[in-house]
């Protein structure tokens, strides 16, 4: 095995994600090699999604099973159960929420993740295409001089040494030196298709990545949003709140089911891919680049000697030898021939041209840039990449578990949201003490006449002629405190029982009494004829 080739080693992970089964639609086994463009293998990994859409169903089963159990179950409602059942409700809330807190912390750091692997993989294609690119450049501008520049400068001193056989003989050597270095450029691979190939995988790649990521982090949104609505319904007890929430909750969940499939998916397929990188890299460049130049890219060993490098070297010697002989036609023959030197001296600038861009096409060519861009492209994909997959994944598990959850609570929440209203039924509308009479008392208008159920003196030092009265009145609330805030807060009157009740009037605070002792003097100077003393 070659050196250099440990420099890539494959995480746990992808041992692990590559032993996955594979199994087609009927069940039948399928290679895990990586072949996107195989059809057995494209139902390798639908199977995969429909094993998660198995998986909601039977959820889905489990929870209609538990609601239809829940529901026809007649539970006793007595007032010593209220209380556990609200505290079960509650706390049963609370872990559903903090399970989604953290599928959701889960998921931002997975989502995070994966998108730092693609844009790695998209800076390695990027470093790559700029190589492939200057590769073809150089060596098209080197056959363009050849070719065409260097042929009209020699047909032009052709004409010009035409008296003289030796020159003419140092013409036809440039020529065929100049055809030997186009015959060696042409041996280098031309990296157009291969360019064009990575150009739109990059685009493509880039276009889907946006997408994904915006769509998980919306999705992280919706599952709060929920999650806090949902809270917020059982806070308000909101029946209307809590069953839009339950609704949109069985949404999120078919949601997280769908992601888990769309990732364990992705995760297995580009498990297969970094299990063995260099086979999928040779079949997909078969045919397009030889073997030995893809080799020497993939493993880029310190033994093994590049494949361009004789056409490198003649490359450079033909140069070399150039440079003599357009050297020494400067020195001998352009004092005989002056006209010649401007053609020679063309020459001399184009070899010179040729020489520097001899040494880029020699740096663009080694191995150790393209393969630094490939490693680059592995670590983003088998790293950070499928880490990434593999937490929005657990983000998918841990969101459908919440949500589950969110449902099963569905009923409970329900009566829970229904405890205060059923608490005030058992009460009397005209107990005093009920917050809704004294809600109704305090928006009901003042009657035109007050009906005390005792007598007392005008003035207020003189209490002993108190009596109880022997009829009932109907008069607000507001009539009873005002007539309670006229015993002075004294003991002995609290045997007084209100009217219509059975209940003593309770005793009040200083402040209070005085509140009251206001409101009945305006009732005294309102109504005083109406009181004899």
């Amino acid at each position: 095995m070659p050196a250099a080739r440990v420099e890539y080693i494959a995480p746990w992970w992808v041992a692990w994600l590559h032993s996955v089964p594979h199994l087609g639609l009927r069940l039948q086994p399928v290679d895990s090699t990586f072949r996107p463009r195989d059809e057995s293998y494209q139902e390798s990994l639908l199977f995969l999604g429909l094993v998660a859409a198995i998986g909601l169903g039977l959820n889905l089963v489990l929870l209609a099973a538990y609601l239809v159990c829940v529901c026809g179950c007649r539970r006793d409602d007595a007032a010593q159960t209220k209380r556990p059942r609200s505290c079960c409700v509650t706390w049963t809330a609370v872990v559903a929420a903090l399970i989604c807190c953290a599928a959701v912390g889960a998921g931002f750091y997975g989502n995070s993740e994966a998108n730092d692997g693609v844009y790695q993989l998209l800076y390695a294609l990027d470093n790559a295409n700029h190589t492939f690119s200057g590769i073809d450049v150089l060596v098209s501008g080197t056959t363009q001089k050849m070719k065409v520049d260097l042929e009209q400068h020699l047909a032009r001193l052709g004409e010009i040494f035409a008296a003289r056989g030796d020159y003419l003989q140092t013409l036809k050597f440039l020529q065929q030196t100049a055809g030997s270095i186009i015959v060696q450029m042409a041996g280098v691979p031309v990296w157009t298709e291969v360019t064009e190939e990575l150009t739109e995988l990059a685009d493509q790649t880039s276009f889907v990545e946006y997408y994904r990521w915006l769509s998980y982090l919306l999705l992280f949104v919706l599952d709060l949003v929920l999650f806090l609505l949902a809270c917020l319904g059982l806070a308000k007890r909101s029946r209307c709140l809590l069953a839009s929430t339950l609704c949109c909750g069985v949404l999120a969940l078919l949601l997280s089911w769908t992601s888990l499939a769309a990732d364990a998916a992705a995760a297995v397929g580009t498990s297969d891919l970094c299990a063995a990188p260099d086979t999928f890299i040779l079949n997909i460049t078969e045919g397009q680049v030889r073997p030995e130049v893809t080799r020497y890219y993939l493993y880029c060993s310190q033994s093994a000697s590049s494949p361009f490098q004789q056409a490198l070297t003649i490359f450079q010697r033909s140069l070399t030898a150039m440079q003599i002989q357009v050297a020494g036609l400067l020195q001998f023959a352009v004092p005989r021939f002056p006209t010649a030197e401007k053609d020679l001296l063309g020459i001399q600038l184009l070899l010179n041209s040729s020489e520097s861009g001899l040494h880029q096409l020699t740096a663009l060519l080694d191995c150790r840039g393209l393969h630094k861009d490939y490693l680059d492209a592995l670590t983003g994909i088998c790293y950070d990449g499928l880490e990434g997959l593999l937490y929005l994944g657990l983000f998918s598990l841990l969101a459908a578990l919440a949500f589950s959850i969110m449902i099963c609570l569905g009923p409970g929440a329900w009566k829970h949201c229904a405890t205060r209203d059923r608490d005030y039924d058992d009460i009397d509308d005209d107990d005093p003490f009920n917050p809704q009479a004294r809600r109704i008392a305090t928006h009901s208008p003042p009657r035109g006449q007050l009906h005390s159920f005792c007598s007392y003196s005008s003035g207020l030092g003189s209490q002993g002629s108190l009596h109880p009265a022997q009829t009932v009145s109907n008069a607000p609330v507001s009539e009873y405190m005002n007539q309670a805030a006229l015993f002075g807060g004294n003991p002995r009157y609290e045997n007084v029982p209100l009217i219509g009740r059975g209940s003593p009037p309770p005793t009040y605070s200083p402040s209070m009494r005085a509140t009251y002792l206001s409101v009945a003097d305006e009732h005294l100077r309102r109504y005083g004829n109406e009181f004899p003393g």
